[in-house]
């Protein structure tokens, strides 16, 4: 890893969130990251690109994540709520580009969490780590087409909707059929979001 590759750390606190990395070797960690993605409601929208069905897939994906970030391609946080600690939430920062200096994010929020603007204040506050840290130009968001929750979450954060990309994801579930997705994104140079 070159200094221009390296990942700073994102940070602690802001908008009573804390981020901070994900610990394959946390145990808590791992069976927090494993409810998370054996939601219905994630599992309704997303299909991750390695299966994650028990402890042991989850845990070789947040290693697989913390190797991305050493390599500098991406980085994966836990939102906790930042006074008691409890976790509410993955957001994280992947394909990241330092030539063309973009990245995508996507984050999905736990049950109990969801309806209390989690989201949508962990996702500003990776955009402003994501310009003033890593200083990319163009972060970009895409959700599944009817996912109007996270379209949302994208238009409070400043994200532009820029259209939708055809058969761009798997459909829930499987790895043999597509389903389109509306592509959002946000420059550096955008206004702050109100």
């Amino acid at each position: 890893m070159t200094p221009d590759t390296r990942i700073p750390d994102i940070p602690t606190r802001d908008g009573g969130l804390r981020l901070r990395r994900w610990n394959a070797a946390d145990e808590t960690d791992v069976e927090t990251f494993l409810r998370g993605c054996s939601d219905p409601e994630f599992q309704r929208w997303n299909t991750p690109l390695r299966p994650i069905t028990n402890f042991a897939d989850a845990r070789a994906t947040l290693r697989s994540k913390a190797e991305g970030a050493e390599a500098g391609t991406g980085v994966a946080f836990c939102v906790e709520d930042a006074d008691t600690g409890t976790a509410l939430g993955h957001i994280g920062v992947s394909r990241i580009d330092r030539v063309m200096r973009s990245a995508c994010v996507g984050y999905w929020i736990l049950p109990e969490a969801r309806g209390k603007g989690v989201a949508t204040r962990a996702l500003a506050l990776t955009a402003r780590w994501v310009f003033a840290d890593l200083r990319l130009h163009r972060l970009e968001l895409d959700h599944a087409v009817g996912h109007e929750a996270s379209c949302k979450v994208a238009e409070r954060c400043g994200f532009r909707y820029e259209g939708t990309l055809r058969g761009a994801m798997w459909e829930a579930g499987r790895r043999d059929a597509f389903r389109d997705c509306h592509l959002h994104a946000r420059l550096a140079t955008d206004p702050a979001p109100g």
